[in-house]
């Protein structure tokens, strides 16, 4: 059995910091028995490209293509749809029989075409003040699935496993949704196709509890979790109400560990060279006449247009406390070295943290955020040891591009810029 760490990947901007590739590369070194999904749902875009090869993540694990097998626990919201769909993508990808490489959680909520459809009339209603979701359902999924909203009518994975069960849920979910869905234009199926789906989907795919999944994979190697998003769209510490409905901080995945009874696990933050943001929400460094190249990256009907930053010192000193308040940080994975330079901004503002689940604290920092006018400056140093050094932990990976080969492996303090 390895004898290395179990990994925890995380986001340290507002996502798309190459989790996906980071999780990769660490599978391709070998001693992996399984990727472990933690937070989000199919609205995740985790882009990896391996060889010629490329493919974006939203439901499987980002270490398919080393060939690590994928679990998705109760925190994931999972679309048989959508995973249906990148099944078929990465049987075209060279994967061979895709399902049988994962395990759903019984308790995983299920994303049905409601809640997209839910998701999509709810921001077209709310017009010019849109909340940059990804009109994919999953916030709509949470929503519905709180107690107040009668949170036992949520349908879950093991509901997939039983005809009646499955139909009585969905008929109280289309009776829910209904007044909402009359406002709108979007569609939905019928209830008969929606059950005739979700029940294929349940003899499809291998459904294991999440103690006796991770346990079981930890007695042949070594856990990756791969996170979604990143900590500044986290559903409690990001900057409210343009946040993710998920908890996107560690501390899920040291939870999950914990209740196997396995060891802490150790926390890897993702990060660019330069800042990023799709869609909604205050981005004090953000500047439209920054040329940076993105291949994998672009507008989203719902989310809207693609954003690009100069390097935000104060951003990331937030996002390194949110981890450190949520289940620790202990490495750095820094991508896009091989961009151009940027300018680096800091100490503009002041972000405390708040009480745990205090969205009025969180809505002042965003007002805060939306009011910043930061100056930028040239960056002083190697923008790797610049963030180091804010962060205050060792860079454990750097990529000099997109692919698996652009990634260097090097763990240890004395490769951080921090040694000095």
């Amino acid at each position: 059995m390895t004898t290395q760490p179990h990994r925890i990947v995380i986001g340290l901007g507002f996502g798309d910091e190459a989790k996906g590739a980071t999780v990769d590369r660490l599978c391709a070194e070998g001693g992996v028995a399984a990727v472990v999904r933690f937070s989000g749902g199919p609205q995740a875009a985790h882009n990896v490209v391996v060889g010629g090869v490329h493919h974006t993540f939203r439901q499987f694990g980002s270490g398919t293509l080393a060939g690590v097998a994928s679990y998705l626990s109760r925190y994931v919201l999972v679309s048989p749809e959508a995973l249906g769909a990148e099944a078929d993508e990465l049987a075209a990808c060279g994967v061979p029989d895709p399902l049988a490489m994962i395990a759903v959680s019984p308790d995983a909520l299920v994303v049905t075409p409601v809640h997209r459809a839910a998701n999509r009339t709810r921001e077209d209603l709310r017009g010019d003040a849109r909340h940059g979701s990804c009109g994919l359902g999953v916030g709509e999924t949470q929503l519905y699935a709180l107690p107040e909203n009668g949170g036992a009518a949520a349908i879950r994975v093991r509901d997939c496993l039983t005809p009646d069960v499955l139909r009585v849920k969905l008929a109280a979910l289309l009776e829910h949704y209904a007044p909402l869905l009359a406002q709108g234009t979007h569609e939905v199926p019928s209830l008969r196709e929606m059950a005739v789906d979700l029940l294929e989907f349940g003899a499809a795919v291998e459904i294991v509890p999440d103690v006796a999944y991770l346990t079981a994979a930890a007695a042949a190697g070594s856990l990756v979790f791969e996170g979604s998003q990143g900590v500044l769209l986290d559903e409690w510490r990001g900057f409210h109400p343009h946040t993710t409905w998920s908890t996107v901080t560690p501390a899920p995945a040291q939870a999950l560990l914990a209740e196997a009874g396995l060891g802490r696990g150790e926390v890897w933050g993702a990060v660019r060279s330069y800042a990023t943001r799709h869609g909604a929400g205050p981005f004090p460094t953000e500047d439209r006449t920054l040329e940076l190249p993105e291949e994998h990256n672009g507008y989203g009907a719902y989310q809207g247009d693609w954003r690009t930053g100069h390097l935000d010192l104060v951003l990331l000193d937030y996002a390194a406390r949110v981890c450190r308040s949520a289940g620790g940080l202990d490495l750095l994975a820094v991508s896009h070295l091989d961009a151009a330079p940027v300018g680096v901004a800091a100490g503009y503002a002041s972000l405390p943290l708040g009480d745990f689940t205090d969205l009025d604290h969180q809505s002042r920092l965003t007002a805060a955020l939306a009011a910043s006018r930061p100056q930028v400056t040239p960056l002083e140093g190697p923008v790797d040891e610049v963030i180091a050094r804010c962060v205050g932990v060792p860079v454990g990976m750097r990529a000099y591009g997109a692919a698996r080969a652009d990634r260097v492996l090097e763990v240890g303090r004395e490769a951080a810029g921090l040694a000095a």
